[in-house]
């Protein structure tokens, strides 16, 4: 109940991303389209990684007051999220004039330097929405309602593709594989709205977004939750559950944050230095690596759904005082993403060539298409290695975080990206340059399967187990009175009924 509309959210991002990358794929011209808009988004989210990581415990705390019974500290931990996001979102604004200068110095051609940039500067003016939506969101997912989540996400990822498809075309009007294809040019004809190309997809996703923060926003606001938790004048939260967030998200915002940077390392440099290694075009390289990292968003974002699920059902389960309860939702959610991951790299097996081809324009010269399914199916067999290790990671780390346990996750993500990904890929690039950009990809792999291996280690060594966010101390007011044991223990046999925020 409570993973089902947190994984279709995760999807349905997922998806979007999919139909934004194949609707840029497809305007006219041979441009580096698909790459300019995935090295641009890697961009924005990188800039607000770390501040992601923090509003993520919003989630943690509020679950575990929602188990403890303290309903009256959940709405603060909500505003401290949006207090937080506002501040960071304030920082931003330094970014988007050296976009330019960033770029500049990845050596990227000329045409892919001005779309990538052009589509960063949007995306990181419209990031304050989506901090915000992602703030309130793990405040729902704390309270055991991602229904609502579900909606918002679903409702802006709808008006993000309508709107790319008015912006992208324009007059043109979108593929014919896009419903009112016809109607949508002559819509977009009578309003005077030009192509944009990828920067309209990028004001597609700044519009969605918007729609993904309103919907969560007049329910947090409105006048049921007003009543029952005092969302309206929880805006004064005070200094207290700011501390908290940033004391326990700190790792979780740097663990974010370095895996953005080292992603973000793989896929603008990396291959593109192995795409020179082996004397092809490096944009090519490094387009066959975004359309690989589609499919692997279609594998693992329902994971993360997963692990969203399990850290608010761990988180709690803690706060209920039932360590036991939280292992066994959190082995539960891991068999469910390992077999859901498993089948997915059998299939990125059997079907690689025809999944890189669903990308490729029938404009594309043939020798061109040609080397792009060679080098795409490669990443595809790479991609299929490590599913299962993604699988261990995403939803141990989540479990790990529900319970409070974040500073070992986050300091042995950072090292094991590094050692993997940035230097075993300089040094495959070095020691074995005519495997190509395939050679960093088999580096990012490492990282995942010594990844999953020592965060499963750390959740076996059952540390987490001790761990005591809510305490007894008067925090914010008067709490709700504490469950009896009996209690407790009644609604935890089986599956615990979430409580209810009325009491």
């Amino acid at each position: 109940m409570i993973a089902a509309p947190t994984v279709v959210t995760m999807t349905s991002y997922t998806v979007m991303q999919f139909v934004d990358a194949l609707m840029v794929s497809r305007i006219e011209g041979d441009g580096p389209y698909v790459a300019a808009q995935g090295n641009g988004g890697i961009m924005a989210w990188l800039a607000i990684s770390f501040a992601l990581g923090v509003i993520g415990m919003v989630n943690t705390f509020v679950s575990q007051n929602l188990g403890a019974e303290k309903l009256d500290r959940c709405a603060s931990y909500a505003w401290a999220g949006l207090w937080i996001s506002g501040g960071w979102s304030l920082v931003l604004g330094l970014l988007i004039p050296l976009a330019p200068v960033i770029y500049g110095q990845m050596g990227h051609p000329e045409e892919l330097l001005r779309l990538e940039t052009q589509y960063a500067q949007i995306m990181l003016s419209g990031m304050l929405l989506t901090l915000a939506a992602r703030s309130l969101a793990n405040f729902f997912f704390g309270m055991h309602r991602p229904s609502v989540v579900m909606i918002a996400a679903l409702s802006g990822n709808v008006v993000n593709v309508m709107a790319n498809a008015l912006l992208i075309y324009g007059p043109d009007g979108p593929p014919a594989f896009v419903p009112f294809h016809a109607e949508i040019g002559a819509f977009a004809d009578s309003l005077g709205i030009p192509a944009l190309g990828v920067a309209g997809a990028a004001v597609g996703t700044v519009i969605g977004s918007a729609v993904e923060l309103v919907i969560p926003l007049a329910l947090f606001l409105g006048p049921k939750l007003n009543r029952e938790l005092g969302t309206r004048r929880a805006w004064r939260c005070g200094l207290k559950p700011i501390r908290d967030l940033l004391r326990l998200g700190w790792p979780g915002g740097l663990m974010f944050a370095n895996e953005m940077i080292c992603w973000s390392y793989l896929m603008s440099v990396l291959l593109v230095r192995g795409g020179e290694a082996v004397g092809d075009d490096p944009a090519l390289h490094n387009t066959a690596g975004w359309i690989g990292l589609r499919y692997m968003h279609l594998s693992f974002m329902p994971a993360v759904g997963l692990s969203i699920a399990v850290s608010a059902i761990v988180g709690k389960c803690m706060g209920m005082r039932r360590p036991d309860l939280a292992a066994q939702r959190a082995w539960l959610g891991l068999g469910i993403a390992v077999v859901y991951m498993g089948v997915c790299a059998a299939a990125f097996v059997l079907f690689r060539d025809e999944m890189i081809r669903v990308f490729v324009d029938s404009d594309m010269p043939e020798e061109q298409a040609t080397l792009l399914i060679g080098i795409g199916a490669k990443v595809m067999i790479a991609a299929a290695v490590f599913q299962v290790f993604d699988a261990v990671a995403i939803v141990i780390s989540g479990a790990l975080r529900g319970a409070g346990d974040t500073v070992w996750p986050g300091v042995v993500t950072v090292i094991s990206s590094w050692i993997c990904i940035v230097a075993g890929g300089h040094a495959l690039l070095h020691f074995a340059p005519q495997l190509g950009s395939i050679g960093p990809w088999i580096a990012a792999a490492a990282y995942i399967v010594v990844l999953g291996v020592l965060l499963l280690a750390r959740f076996l060594a059952g540390k987490w187990r001790s761990i005591d966010l809510v305490g007894d101390d008067d925090h914010h007011g008067p709490s709700v009175a504490q469950p009896t044991p009996a209690a407790s223990g009644a609604a935890a046999e089986g599956d615990p009924e979430p409580v209810s925020v009325g009491g």
